[in-house]
């Protein structure tokens, strides 16, 4: 699926998502989950082909013949990594489940709000006045926060720029995507200058030590995103002291059940928590949403619109609300796919029996 504009970051730039989907037919439903693994193996290890190949030969034949949402984590725990492609076919299979149940994704996972407010992730521009007339489009359709992505030699300017022209009020927050090391501790302490809302993964995503030292030495609160792959990443990041705020991001963390565990032990310990994006089509959107409305998610997270990132979703598109998104209540996700739209877009299917 071709993006609306190129999408850049310290790791790269991405003008296409190539989108695995996961389908699951049961005998009393259907779901789907989304991967949302990248095309190549950028942000982490995995990728969609290899999402694809490690589904096929070893998460599906691993799976119980009776599929209960809790059987289906047990199955996988054996089978080391590859979170993102066990987050899609636990997402369909709780989808199936909840849709013959009637239940919706989020009554499920408990949340407590019908809507969400949104924030958009900016990625690294040309020049500083292209960056301006981006967050001021962003700020037009109403995104209550904004995220500047940063990288040496693009950090301290940009922001400075738009928080000259955007005023303090505006919530600000930047993510390095793990682009600095502790040597670069001066030049991110010129952040704090701007009152951000944090900085999100500035070193190494393995280097919880690191990130704790660095910690000590900025006013800015720092978030962790990569570094977070479970509950006891989690658990050991807020012992450390590496950080005071969590990106939460389902695939990164193997699916929604563990995704809920992340918030539940931050809640406990008066860690902040929000939803990450990984620019998913309608499927992956709707069921971040019903995460994002748990009552520990109290910063608006990157559940931006589907326009944000396709001129056509694959699903009913989610549109803004005065910088929210309401919460599906439909059974399951609340959402599916629209045939002809899938149709055009699909490249390849397989479907495997059990």
């Amino acid at each position: 699926m071709p993006l609306v504009a190129p999408f850049r970051t310290s790791f790269g730039t991405e003008t296409t998502r190539d989108i695995l989907l996961v389908r699951v037919v049961t005998p009393d439903g259907e779901g789907w989950g989304e991967c949302v693994a990248m095309s190549e193996p950028l942000y982490s290890s995995e990728y969609a082909d290899g999402a694809a190949d490690v589904i096929r030969r070893f998460l599906l034949p691993a799976l119980p013949r009776t599929l209960g949402v809790n059987d289906v984590a047990r199955a996988l725990e054996p089978i080391k990594g590859h979170r993102m492609a066990k987050a899609a076919l636990e997402t369909a299979v709780l989808d199936a489940q909840l849709r013959a149940s009637g239940e919706s994704f989020g009554r499920f996972l408990g949340a407590a709000r019908d809507r969400v407010p949104c924030g958009v992730s900016v990625g690294i521009m040309d020049s500083i006045p292209q960056l301006l007339d981006a967050v001021a489009g962003y700020l037009d359709e109403g995104y209550v926060r904004i995220k500047l992505k940063i990288q040496p030699g693009w950090d301290v300017e940009p922001v400075r720029a738009v928080r000259e022209r955007f005023g303090d009020d505006l919530l600000l927050q930047v993510d390095a995507n793990a682009a600095y090391t502790l040597v670069d501790a001066r030049q991110l302490a010129r952040l704090d200058a701007f009152d951000l809302l944090l900085i999100e993964q500035p070193l190494a995503n393995d280097d919880f030590v690191q990130h704790a030292r660095l910690a000590r030495q900025l006013k800015t609160p720092i978030c962790l995103d990569e570094s977070i792959e479970s509950a006891e990443h989690a658990a050991a990041a807020i012992a450390l002291g590496s950080c005071s705020i969590v990106n939460i991001k389902p695939g990164r963390l193997g699916g929604y059940l563990e995704a809920r565990r992340v918030h539940d032990l931050c809640r406990a310990n008066g860690i902040a928590v929000w939803c990450g994006g990984m620019l998913e089509t309608g499927l992956g959107r709707a069921a971040n949403v019903a995460l994002a409305a748990l009552p520990g998610f109290t910063l608006p997270g990157d559940t931006s619109g589907s326009r944000r990132y396709y001129a056509t979703d694959i699903t009913a598109p989610f549109e803004l609300e005065d910088g929210h998104l309401r919460v599906p209540t439909g059974p399951g996700l609340g959402v599916e796919p629209l045939p002809e739209v899938l149709d055009e877009v699909t490249t390849s299917t397989e479907w495997i029996t059990l």
